[in-house]
């Protein structure tokens, strides 16, 4: 981070534990069911365009993977698409330079941080949300991410024609 987002992050933070011990004598009500989808639809969002991109770069790389590495080392079609190159690092080296970018994409969308005290953002119904909205937004972004497999079946017609 540059110096004026650090001090921009430390100043929110600051005025966050502010309010978190005002109101650590209070006893807050959990948070609305809209508030509730409200965070379930911020943690969802960033992770579809995860699960996409992520699910689609990895059956283009593994295809290419296999046909360049897997042949020349022997290995099976099952191996070539989960070996360990292949996986880490691709996975790491896309999927962490892509993150910034999708979540960028869902700040420009409008994607809002929901209004929540402290002490409403640590209870099990926020928590709960959030952990849903990550795992259902990845399972969305992955199946989505497997457009490449509409191409692959015309590729092999043509090989098998030749």
């Amino acid at each position: 981070l540059h110096s004026t987002e650090r001090s921009c992050l430390l100043r929110e933070l600051h005025r966050f534990e502010s309010i978190a011990i005002a109101q650590e004598k209070l006893e807050v009500a959990p948070p609305s069911p809209g508030q509730l989808r409200h965070v379930f639809f911020h943690n969802a969002l960033p992770f579809v365009g995860f699960g996409f991109l992520d699910n689609a770069i990895m059956i283009a790389a593994g295809t290419q993977i296999e046909l360049s590495i897997g042949v020349v080392l022997g290995i099976s079609t099952m191996a070539g698409k989960y070996c360990l190159i292949q996986n880490c690092f691709f996975l790491f080296s896309c999927s962490s330079s892509l993150a910034g970018y999708v979540e960028a994409l869902a700040s420009r969308l409008g994607l809002s941080i929901p209004d929540l005290t402290p002490k409403q953002a640590d209870m099990w119904q926020t928590r709960l949300s959030a952990h849903l909205g990550k795992a259902i937004g990845v399972t969305i972004g992955c199946i989505l991410g497997m457009f490449p497999l509409l191409f692959f079946g015309e590729e092999e017609e043509k090989l098998e024609e030749k």
